[in-house]
């Protein structure tokens, strides 16, 4: 077996659920046209704060779609080191950020806005000395 085959029969294994400690996707909402206020924040006090504001899928049914703000203090550790199958869009608001991509670290400040494709290594964290403050935008498929 090659490895295009190998990734092609991984990737059918999982879309089957049949990886042992895989479980199918949760069932998503359609999402409609609207306005979305944030949630409540996941870890409230930490150095690193996110917010959902929304999550679903995309009335075509194959596009799933979500946007969380995160707030990151100085001195907070970056999040981890990731990989997935779904684009991102970083929208920074306010402070400076370290955006690592594959192997090299960009430089953002309020008003940049950087993108990593699916399957790219990636971490972001606050690089300045005061708070950062920055959107994301997941654009892909059902995960």
């Amino acid at each position: 077996m090659n490895r295009r085959q190998f990734a092609g029969s991984m990737a059918a294994m999982v879309a089957a659920g049949k990886m042992q400690g895989q479980s199918a996707p949760a069932e998503l909402k359609t999402l409609s046209s609207g306005t979305f206020k944030p949630q409540p924040a996941k870890t409230p006090g930490a150095p690193r704060v996110s917010h959902s504001y929304l999550l679903g899928m995309l009335k075509a049914g194959n596009i799933r779609l979500e946007m969380h703000e995160t707030i990151q203090q100085p001195g907070a550790e970056h999040e981890a080191v990731g990989t997935h199958p779904h684009n991102e869009i970083w929208c920074v608001q306010r402070g400076t950020a370290t955006l690592y991509i594959n192997g090299t670290e960009h430089t953002m400040e309020a008003g940049d806005v950087g993108l990593v494709c699916a399957g790219d290594q990636h971490w972001i964290g606050n690089k300045g000395p005061g708070e950062l403050a920055y959107f994301v935008v997941t654009v892909g498929p059902p995960e």
